[in-house]
């Protein structure tokens, strides 16, 4: 079966065509929002363009017999891959409130894909059902139960398809069964999370109700003290919605910095001396490996360190950055050099390995999507 992924994140939409049980995509492509897809004006012309440019690179469109939307909050409601229908996709939109860059941007992506290739069915994917099974004491927060009991207000966690593949190459990689791996997988893009994983099973997640929550991200803040929004808050500083874009678009890396949200742009400036570029990735780092740290307390064993996500992949001076704050755990420092490919990265025998893989959540898309359709 001919499967055209759509990713569309918080700053990109990335297209790939598979054949499963095949990885290797026929084609892909992708087109760039920016810091801030949710100001992206033409999502119908952005899907247009990517679909002809899959047709001229050689795959017509009239080849592609499913499209598989990767869509990342589904709440409670959705803990695993449906066909999307009118119903579904309200169901999306209701909770942009929750993933604001993101729901609203897919369910834009979904209405164009639909117009665009209307005779086929489409399936949305959601990056939450990953955590459905996250124990009580992982998801409960600490605040009145009503809050939970009534209001629905617990973790989801974010980048689940993300980490399922990470946890799959992780165990190619080092040549053990997934079944009995302890790992933290951290993926560090624009939005930024680390899980632990055992058995190929969540046992804890940074991101929580929302994708503001955990690390510190390209312009998002992560976890802050809740006292400082209601200071400016109580003040007038701010109001709701002024609050709202500060965490969401002008915090992070961007913030801290003054410049960019861009790594590749940050490396250079702080090389040159910018002391507010060397701050800022510096508490990347610091705050990157106090979550690995967090999370890795839940498992019985740790037993390997995954680094996945556009800064995870290929951002090598980074990853050292935060590996070297990691030696009470047990692990080793690994080179600052750039990695084309999947890799273990620490030596030989270490006691938790390290590793670079590649994120690819096009196959694990494409996949559930197969499995869906071959249901009678």
């Amino acid at each position: 079966m001919r499967i055209l992924v759509l990713n569309a994140g918080s700053s990109s939409l990335k297209a790939s065509v598979l054949e499963p049980p095949g990885e290797d995509p026929l084609l892909r492509a992708g087109a760039d929002w920016g810091s801030d897809a949710t100001r992206a004006a033409d999502r119908t012309g952005d899907v247009a363009a990517l679909l002809a440019r899959l047709s001229d690179g050689g795959v017509p469109l009239r080849s592609i017999e499913a499209v598989g939307h990767r869509v990342v909050h589904g709440g409670t409601r959705f803990t695993a891959p449906v066909w999307i229908d009118r119903e579904v996709l309200a169901g999306i939109e209701a909770l942009r409130e929750l993933a604001p860059l993101h729901n609203r941007i897919a369910a834009e992506t979904i209405r164009a894909a639909l117009a665009a290739l209307p005779g086929v069915p489409h399936v949305a994917v959601f990056d939450t059902a990953f955590h459905a099974g996250l124990a009580p004491a992982a998801h409960v927060y600490p605040l009145p139960w009503a809050w939970y009991a009534e209001w629905g207000i617990r973790r989801f966690g974010f980048h689940g398809l993300a980490v399922a593949w990470a946890v799959e190459r992780a165990a190619e990689l080092l040549g053990r069964p997934a079944s009995g791996l302890g790992l933290v997988v951290a993926h560090l893009g624009s939005g930024c999370s680390v899980t632990a994983t055992w058995g190929a099973r969540s046992l804890d997640t940074s991101m929580g109700l929302t994708p503001l929550e955990g690390l510190m991200m390209g312009t998002r803040a992560g976890s802050i003290d809740p006292g400082i929004l209601l200071a400016v808050l109580r003040d007038g500083r701010l109001d709701l919605d002024g609050l709202t874009d500060a965490l969401d678009h002008r915090s992070g890396l961007l913030g801290v910095s003054g410049r960019t949200a861009d790594t590749r742009e940050l490396l250079p400036a702080a090389a040159a001396g910018d002391e507010r570029a060397v701050l800022a990735l510096d508490m990347f780092a610091r705050r990157a490996a106090a979550g690995i740290a967090a999370v890795a307390t839940s498992l019985p064993r740790f037993d390997g360190l995954v680094f996945s996500g556009g800064i995870g992949e290929h951002a090598g001076t980074v990853r050292a950055a935060i590996v070297a704050r990691l030696g009470p755990l047990g692990i080793a420092p690994v080179p600052a050099r750039e990695v084309e490919a999947d890799a273990v990265l620490s030596r030989p025998g270490a006691a938790v390995a390290v590793m670079r893989i590649e994120a690819r959540e096009d196959v694990v898309v494409a996949r559930q999507v197969e499995t869906l359709l071959a249901r009678p």
